[in-house]
C-alpha cells in the first residue's frame, strides 16, 4: 500500500503542467493574440495564428510573442521538446510582413529587421530542446527560414503544401539566415535554384531534396473537414517525432542519396564552387540584363558565407537586405505584389448565382485557352465551333495543355481525364439552355459578333450572361443588338490564356453590377488577376499598346533593324522585344487594331505607316503563328533568324531618321512615353478607375517592365516633369502623337503630386 504522502510529487507535477497549460493559452497576465501554446505530455505545441487574416505573417507582434513563448519553453524543465504548427490549415507561415519593410525610412532600419530575424532564428537553431516544424499549407520566405532553423521538419503531402523563397520576386533576399542555412541543407545548386527563381517546391520534392525530413499523407473527410483532420493528424505525428528526438530514438542525421553525396563532395572543392558562382552569375546577367539587383546580391551573400564563414555571411545578408529594401526595383515589385492582392478580390461582391456551366464560342487559340482554364477549375464547359476541324483542333489544344501538367507531375492522368470529362465539344447550340455564361471568342468583326449574339440570345436562359473576348471593339457597340444589354460584358483574355495572368473586364453604362460580379467571380476561379475598366475603343490595355506598336513600326521604317529594336526594348526591361511583340500579337491582328483605333482617335494614334504591316500580311508574314514575321519561326529551333523576305518591304517604306531623336535612349523613350501618356490619359478619361489597376494591367497583360512597377509607378519614379520635357522634344519633330495629356501636365506642375501615395 502506498502512503498518502507518496502521491504529493505526482499531484505537484500535474499542477505544474496544468499551470503551464493555463499560461500558454490565454492567462490574464499574458494575453497573446498571434502565438499560443499548450503542453502535451512533455512536448510544447506552439501554434501560429495571425488574427483577422487568412495567412500567418512574421509581423513584429508575432515575432515578439514567439520569442516570449520560446523563452518560457526553454526555461520550463517539464518540457523536453517542441512542435511549431499553424492553427490555419492552409498556411504555416506565408512570409515576413511586407508592411514592416515599407514602414522603414532607411536601409539601416531594414537591416535592423534582418538582424532581429537572424537573432531569433539563431536561438531556434541552437535550441537545447529539439524543435519540429509541422508544415501544412504555404511555408514561404520567412516561414521557410523558421522551418529550416528547426531541428526537424514534417510536411503534409498535399498540393497546398509548398515551400519556397519568393523574396527575389519582391526585389529582396532571404534576410533571416536563409541565404546561409539553405545551401548547407540542400546543397549549393538547389539552393541557388530556389533563391534565384522564387519557385514553389511541393512537399514530395522537398523530401527528396532534404528540405523536409518526413511526409504525412492528408486525411479524407470524417466528422470534421479533411483540412482539420489532416492538421490534427500532422500534430500527433509531429509530437511523436519530437519525443523521439528528445529521447534520441529518432536521429537528426539525414541519409543522403548518392547524387547528393557526389554533389556535396564536388562542392567541397573550391575550384568547383568558383565555377558554379561564375556560371550562375552569367545566367543571371543574361536573364535580368542587370536590371534587377537582388539575384546578384543573393549570389554574393551565399558566396561570402561559404568562403569566409558564417559570421561574414550573416553580416552581409543583413546589410544587403537593408540596401535592397530601399531600391526602386524592390518598391516597384512590392507595389505590384500589393496590386495583385487587390486585383484578386471581387469589388462587386458575391454574384446572385454562381456560374456552374460555361459555354465558349469559337475553338481557336483563345477559345480553347478559355475552355482549358475553366474546365481545369471544375466548371462544366461547352466548347462550340462551326466546323469539325476547328473544334477538334481546339479540343486537342485543351488536352495538350492538361497533358503538359501530367508530364510535369502536377496532375495524374486520372485527374486529367476526370477534368476533360467535364468538357463537351459541339457544332450546334444544344445544351446552351443550361449555360450560366457564354464567352464568345470569334473573329474580331462587329457583324460576326452581332450575328452570334442574336443566335445565343435565342437559346440561353434569362439569367445567362454574354461576355465578349474582344481586344478592341467597344462592348457598347456589340451590345447594341442585344435584347438584354445589362447582361452583356467584355472579358478580354491574353494569349496564351493558360500562361497569361491578366483578365481585363469591360463594363458599359448598361452592364448590371451583378453581371460584373459574375464575370469577376469566373475570372477569379480561373486563377486570373483582374482589372475592371470602362468601355471605349481599345479599353485600357489595347489602347496603351497601340501607340507603342505604331512607334515601333516608325522606328523600323527609320532604319533600325528588328534585332536592334528588340535589344533596345529588352535592355529597358520589356520581357519580349518590340519587333518580336508584333510577331507574337500577330501582324494581321496588329494591323486590324491599328486601323480601328486610328479611326477612333485620329492623328494621335498614328506613327509608322500601317501599309508596311499590310504588305507583310499580303506576303503571308503574319508572325509566329505563320512561321514568318519579322523573324523565321521553326519548331524546336530556339535561335530565330531575321526574315530576309522583309528586306524589300522595309526598303520600300524607309523614311529618313532625325538624328536629334534617334539615339538608343531616344528610341527607348519614344516607345515608353507613348505608352505611359496613353495610360495616364485613360485614367484622366475615367476608363481606368485607379493607377494600381493600370500598373497591373500593363505589367501582367502587356509586359511593361516589372522592375519599373508599371506606367504610373514609373511616372512617379522618373518624374512627370522629365516625361513632359522628353515628350515636348519629340513633339517638335513628330507632332500631336507626343503631346502630353492634361493629367500628366498637372502632375508635372506640382512635384508633390504622385499617382501612388
Amino acid at each position: 500500500m502506498c502512503s498518502p504522502g507518496s502521491k504529493v510529487p505526482a499531484v505537484l507535477s500535474m499542477m505544474k503542467c496544468y499551470a503551464c497549460r493555463n499560461i500558454s493559452s490565454s492567462s490574464p497576465l499574458k494575453s497573446r493574440t498571434h502565438v499560443s501554446y499548450d503542453i502535451k505530455g512533455d512536448v510544447a505545441v506552439v501554434r501560429f495564428n495571425s488574427p483577422n487574416s487568412k495567412v500567418n505573417t512574421l509581423s513584429k507582434q508575432l515575432q515578439a510573442e514567439f520569442t516570449e513563448v520560446m523563452n518560457e519553453i526553454w526555461t520550463n524543465d517539464a518540457v523536453k521538446s517542441a512542435v511549431l504548427i499553424s492553427a490555419k490549415p492552409g498556411c504555416f507561415i506565408a512570409g515576413a510582413d511586407i508592411n514592416m519593410i515599407e514602414a522603414c525610412k532607411s536601409s539601416q532600419e531594414v537591416s535592423q529587421l534582418s538582424q532581429e530575424g537572424q537573432k531569433m532564428l539563431a536561438d531556434l537553431e541552437k535550441s537545447p530542446k529539439p524543435i519540429v516544424a509541422a508544415i501544412s499549407g504555404s511555408c514561404l520566405g520567412g516561414g521557410l527560414e523558421v522551418a529550416i532553423a528547426c531541428q526537424y521538419r514534417i510536411a503534409t503531402k498535399d498540393k497546398k503544401t509548398v515551400l519556397g523563397t519568393p523574396e527575389v520576386l519582391l526585389g529582396l533576399l532571404p534576410g533571416a539566415g536563409g541565404t546561409q542555412r539553405l545551401p548547407k541543407m540542400v546543397g549549393l545548386p538547389a539552393a541557388f535554384d530556389m533563391m534565384l527563381t522564387g519557385k514553389n517546391i511541393r512537399a514530395d520534392k522537398a523530401k527528396k531534396m532534404g528540405l523536409v525530413d518526413q511526409l504525412v499523407d492528408p486525411l479524407g473527410p470524417g466528422i470534421k473537414s479533411p483540412e482539420e483532420r489532416t492538421i490534427e493528424y500532422l500534430e500527433e505525428v509531429a509530437i511523436i517525432f519530437a519525443k523521439g528526438l528528445a529521447n534520441k530514438s529518432v536521429s537528426q542525421k539525414k541519409n543522403k542519396g548518392l547524387i547528393q553525396k557526389v554533389t556535396d563532395y564536388a562542392m567541397a572543392i573550391p575550384f568547383v564552387r568558383q565555377q558554379v558562382y561564375k556560371m550562375v552569375e552569367g545566367k543571371v546577367q543574361k536573364q535580368t540584363k542587370g536590371l534587377y539587383p537582388a539575384p546578384l546580391n543573393i549570389i554574393e551573400v551565399v558566396k561570402t558565407g561559404l568562403e569566409q564563414g558564417n559570421e561574414a555571411g550573416y553580416l552581409l545578408e543583413s546589410q544587403k537586405f537593408g540596401e535592397l529594401g530601399m531600391t526602386p526595383e524592390s518598391k516597384a515589385l512590392i507595389g505590384l505584389y500589393h496590386g495583385q492582392v487587390q486585383c484578386k478580390k471581387n469589388k462587386f461582391g458575391q454574384p446572385k448565382q454562381q456560374v456552374q456551366t460555361l459555354a465558349v464560342l469559337g475553338a481557336g487559340l483563345m477559345g480553347a485557352g478559355i475552355a482549358q482554364v475553366s474546365v481545369d477549375k471544375g466548371m462544366k464547359t461547352i466548347l462550340k465551333d462551326t466546323t469539325l476541324q476547328a473544334l477538334s483542333r481546339g479540343q486537342q489544344q485543351v488536352y495538350k495543355g492538361l497533358n503538359d501538367k501530367v508530364k510535369k507531375r502536377s496532375l495524374t492522368s486520372f485527374e486529367r481525364d476526370m477534368i476533360l470529362s467535364n468538357m463537351t465539344g459541339q457544332l450546334d447550340y444544344k445544351d446552351f439552355s443550361k449555360a450560366d455564361m457564354v464567352i464568345e471568342a470569334v473573329f474580331e468583326d462587329i457583324s460576326i459578333k452581332h450575328k452570334v449574339l442574336k443566335e445565343v440570345e435565342a437559346v440561353i436562359p434569362p439569367h445567362c450572361i454574354f461576355a465578349s473576348n474582344t481586344s478592341a471593339l467597344p462592348i457598347g457597340q456589340i451590345a447594341a443588338t442585344s435584347k438584354r444589354p445589362e447582361k452583356v460584358i467584355g472579358m478580354h483574355y491574353f494569349s496564351p490564356v493558360d500562361k497569361m495572368q491578366l483578365l481585363e473586364i469591360i463594363t458599359t453604362d448598361k452592364t448590371s453590377p451583378d453581371t460584373a460580379a459574375s464575370a469577376v467571380a469566373v475570372g477569379l476561379r480561373q486563377g486570373k488577376v483582374i482589372i475592371v475598366v470602362k468601355d471605349g475603343p481599345g479599353f485600357y490595355t489595347t489602347r496603351c499598346l497601340a501607340p507603342m506598336l505604331a512607334e515601333i513600326v516608325r522606328v523600323l521604317q527609320e532604319g533600325t533593324d528588328p534585332k536592334k529594336v528588340d535589344t533596345l526594348s529588352t535592355s529597358f526591361g520589356f520581357p519580349v522585344g518590340a519587333a518580336t511583340l508584333i510577331d507574337e500579337v500577330g501582324v494581321d491582328v496588329a494591323t486590324h487594331v491599328a486601323e480601328d483605333l486610328s479611326k477612333a482617335f485620329g492623328e494621335r494614334f498614328k506613327g509608322g505607316n500601317v501599309e508596311l504591316m499590310k504588305a507583310m500580311v499580303d506576303k503571308g508574314f503574319l508572325g509566329r503563328k505563320a512561321g514568318k514575321g519579322f523573324y523565321i519561326y521553326q519548331e524546336g529551333v530556339k535561335n530565330r533568324s531575321v526574315n530576309t523576305g522583309m528586306d524589300e518591304i522595309l526598303e520600300r517604306f524607309k523614311i529618313p531618321a532625325n538624328p536629334e531623336v534617334s539615339t538608343e535612349e531616344d528610341i527607348q523613350m519614344r516607345l515608353v512615353t507613348r505608352f505611359v501618356n496613353e495610360a495616364v490619359l485613360t485614367l484622366q478619361e475615367g476608363i481606368l478607375s485607379n493607377p494600381v489597376e493600370g500598373d497591373i494591367g500593363a505589367v501582367f497583360g502587356l509586359g511593361f517592365p516589372p522592375c519599373l512597377g508599371g506606367p504610373f509607378r514609373y511616372a512617379d519614379y522618373y518624374g512627370a516633369q522629365r516625361l513632359v520635357d522628353r515628350m515636348r522634344k519629340y513633339e517638335d519633330v513628330y507632332g500631336i502623337q507626343f503631346t502630353p495629356c492634361q493629367l500628366l501636365l498637372d502632375q508635372a506642375k506640382d512635384s508633390s503630386r504622385k499617382f501612388h501615395k
